[in-house]
């Protein structure tokens, strides 16, 4: 969440955000972002701080997600808040923000690599004992390539889930956020390979709502637009220079 701030006085800060987005609909508590200080493209002068879900001013809407998970929109309207709730150092918080989101895509790449196995297992499973023309459809060259497809593409994501999971404790922060950009194109780019063989394997069942596959593939999907797309994290990857400085 990040609300624009009304007012900050010490040490009280009083804080307004018009629906933002929040990945939790269960939350005691919200942790949000706020400038109190700075020009509006500043690094400095942004703020964390701990707001308590039932306090005053504080309104939550619910709802389900298209990966089943729940999201909430939150609106703050004039929360108060003391010194006590800020996080870290006032107006310093962008490089702890930074370090968070880029845990939090090292672990969505490990969630990943793991719907990605199931779906590649699943997949192969069914192609095994599915029948069709009397032989199962497996034995069919064109099938066995496919499957073979999303084997290469999970390998890839693994290791660059890896690789993220190795980088995210790294203290340079180029670097880390360059190894971190590059796992999330791979994830991005294999998720929707895998997820679209995977469909097309099973057939019209695949969608259906009692196939594993097609729940899956929503996560992965949802997955790929958090943080940015595979797309945006190209192009974050390019204006660092590339995974390898020069």
């Amino acid at each position: 969440m990040s609300p624009q701030r009304r007012a900050a006085t010490a040490p009280v800060t009083c804080l307004t955000a018009p629906k933002a987005w929040c990945c939790t609909a269960i939350a005691r508590s919200f942790v949000v972002s706020a400038r109190v200080g700075g020009g509006q493209r500043e690094q400095n002068g942004i703020g964390l701080f701990l707001v308590d879900a039932a306090a005053s001013g504080v309104s939550t809407r619910g709802y389900e997600t298209v990966d089943a998970q729940r999201a909430a929109e939150v609106t703050l309207a004039g929360v108060r808040v003391g010194a006590g709730a800020v996080i870290g150092e006032a107006g310093a918080a962008f490089p702890l923000i930074e370090r968070i989101v880029d845990t939090a895509m090292a672990a969505l790449t490990a969630e990943a690599v793991g719907a990605m196995a199931a779906m590649h297992e699943i997949t192969v499973d069914y192609i095994k004992t599915r029948k069709q023309f009397g032989v199962t459809i497996g034995s069919f060259q064109a099938l066995q390539h496919r499957a073979a497809d999303m084997l290469v593409a999970l390998e890839q994501a693994r290791s660059m889930a890896l690789l993220a999971t190795v980088m995210a404790g790294e203290d340079n922060d180029r670097e880390r956020r360059a190894a971190i950009a590059a796992a999330k194109v791979q994830i991005g780019r294999s998720g929707r390979l895998v997820g679209q063989q995977a469909i097309q394997l099973h057939g019209g069942i695949g969608m259906t709502m009692e196939a594993k596959v097609g729940h899956y593939f929503k996560r992965l999907t949802t997955i790929d637009t958090m943080f940015g797309d595979a797309d945006y994290h190209l192009g974050v990857l390019a204006a660092s220079g590339g995974l390898i400085a020069a």
